[in-house]
């Protein structure tokens, strides 16, 4: 359902475009359209027939009263075909659908309309990608507290933090890229019966009409491409939900080490607060993704025979939404990733607040060679649990603190890490 008020919170207008149901009911009409030059191409249908079909698929139908005559025929093309033979001429009339069945139109109209939404849903997540690389070359050398099962632990960068949200959003879009939007053809029973020899080639010919790639066999109860394409998409939004939650925590009064750029964010009752609206807003998106893929799933399982009681019925407008969830979340993240705020200074003053507890590990590794392992780990240790500065306690023992505590000392690879998911991501998007 399109909401006036909702969509601008959790849509993308570019994404919402290509799946709205006048986009829907233009994907069944360009599926009839090109069914007939299929046919007309193998000789299976008159070439002049095929012409009246597809100038009558140009125009535009009456919506309600499609939806409404739906209502008896369990689905929208029966009427739409109805409506089709009413503007063609005598001799064009028995060619219209030709020996397609309703569920071959609606199938290749929902993967005709997820093949033009996947184009700027992942113009969306390339321009969220770009800004995670960008972030992760500016900051590869910004020090910050690592968290582990929600407790500090050694140091990271900011710059590696923003390059494993990177990867993951940038495995996930080449995931989505690669997923095959078939064309579904198969006639009444999935047998081609009613084109004789010709049926296969009418499908190739289909499959090349439309842009959408040609299936082995026909799909109406195996339903293995629909959860693809779902699982892609739940992927995208897992690893967008990822980031949000992290600029969320991260921007929480008490951290503070980033922040939404922009005007937004207000509170209604506490106008000191600045809320990470736009993290929220991409976070529940990946709440409400796998409700929708749990019902594609549900759906799939539920097949039976040569044709589905139900379980076709209940993947029509939850596709659509999750594609649709999924865009406005890439959508948003694109918007608000190139603004992040990253407070350097709060970074390292979480840093060196509790650098006694967050290196205790490898500071014991550290001072073995000097004290012996045991006294080593005694002394951090003790530092930890008197909740005294490890500084103070280095100095008392006669070691300088400087070198122990650097935090360079306990970063790796991390360079080396963003440079690697750096260079992966100029080769997922080329």
């Amino acid at each position: 359902m399109r909401s006036e008020l909702f969509d601008p919170l959790f849509a993308d207008a570019r994404v919402s475009a290509e799946l709205s149901d006048r986009a829907v009911v233009r994907a069944m009409l360009d599926v009839e359209a090109a069914l007939a030059r299929a046919e007309a191409s193998v000789g299976v249908i008159p070439a002049d027939a095929a012409a009246a079909i597809g100038v009558a698929c140009a125009g535009d139908v009456d919506l309600a009263a499609v939806g409404r005559a739906g209502v008896n025929a369990g689905n929208p093309v029966v009427p739409l075909v109805r409506a089709l033979e009413t503007a063609l001429p005598e001799t064009a009339k028995p060619w219209v659908h030709h020996g397609a069945t309703s569920q071959d139109v609606l199938d290749t109209a929902l993967m005709l309309v997820a093949h033009r939404a996947r184009g700027p849903l992942l113009d969306a997540v390339r321009s969220a990608s770009d800004a995670l690389a960008g972030l992760a070359e500016a900051h590869r050398g910004t020090v910050m507290v690592g968290r582990t099962l929600g407790q500090q632990a050694l140091p990271t960068t900011f710059g590696l933090k923003a390059a494993g949200w990177l990867v993951a959003l940038d495995t996930a879009a080449v995931r989505l890229r690669a997923v095959p939007l078939a064309i579904q053809f198969g006639g009444a029973a999935g047998t081609l019966a009613a084109l004789g020899s010709r049926g296969l080639e009418v499908a190739s010919a289909l499959a090349a009409e439309l842009g959408l790639a040609e299936p082995v066999l026909p799909w109406h109860t195996d339903r293995q491409r629909v959860l693809d394409l779902g699982s892609a998409l739940a992927a995208v939004s897992a690893a967008l939900g990822k980031i949000a939650l992290d600029v969320t925590l991260l921007a929480s009064s008490e951290v503070g080490e980033v922040a939404e750029g922009g005007e937004g964010g207000g509170s209604s009752a506490m106008p000191h607060k600045r809320n990470p609206a736009n993290a929220v807003l991409v976070r529940s998106a990946s709440l409400r993704t796998p409700g929708l893929l749990a019902t594609l799933h549900t759906a799939a399982a539920l097949q039976e025979h040569e044709r589905a009681t139900g379980g076709w019925h209940a993947e029509w407008e939850t596709l659509r939404e999750l594609v649709d969830v999924v865009g406005g979340a890439a959508g948003r993240a694109a918007r608000f990733l190139p603004d992040l705020r990253v407070d350097v200074d709060a970074m390292r003053a979480t840093l060196d607040a509790t650098g006694g507890v967050l290196l205790s590990e490898s500071v014991s590794g550290a001072l073995a060679g000097t004290l012996g392992r045991s006294a080593a780990h005694d002394l951090v240790k003790n530092a930890v649990a008197h909740g005294r500065p490890l500084r103070e306690v280095l100095l008392e023992a006669g070691v300088d603190p400087g070198p122990v505590l650097d935090p360079a000392n306990y970063l790796g690879s991390a360079s080396a890490l963003v440079d690697r998911a750096l260079t992966t991501h100029r080769r997922d998007w080329p």
